[in-house]
């Protein structure tokens, strides 16, 4: 897995709909960049994001939309 150091100079970024504003839990993606979803923390925004490839992310996506995670 990749990373960006610096996921500042990225644009575009949203906050995922699942995300916990009110506990400051709160996941961001950035669209538009080739091959991978970049993911940063939304209290860091000048800190790292990760990398995640494209295939990787949507499989998340789907497991997290049909409630399939466990803890």
């Amino acid at each position: 897995m990749n990373a960006i150091p610096d996921a500042s100079t990225l644009t575009a970024w949203r906050k995922s709909s699942y995300s916990e504003n009110a506990a400051g839990g709160c996941v961001e993606v950035s669209d538009g960049y080739p091959a991978a979803v970049p993911v940063r923390d939304s209290k860091a925004p000048d800190g790292p994001a990760i990398l995640f490839p494209t295939h990787h992310w949507s499989t998340f996506v789907t497991a997290v939309k049909h409630n399939e995670l466990r803890a």
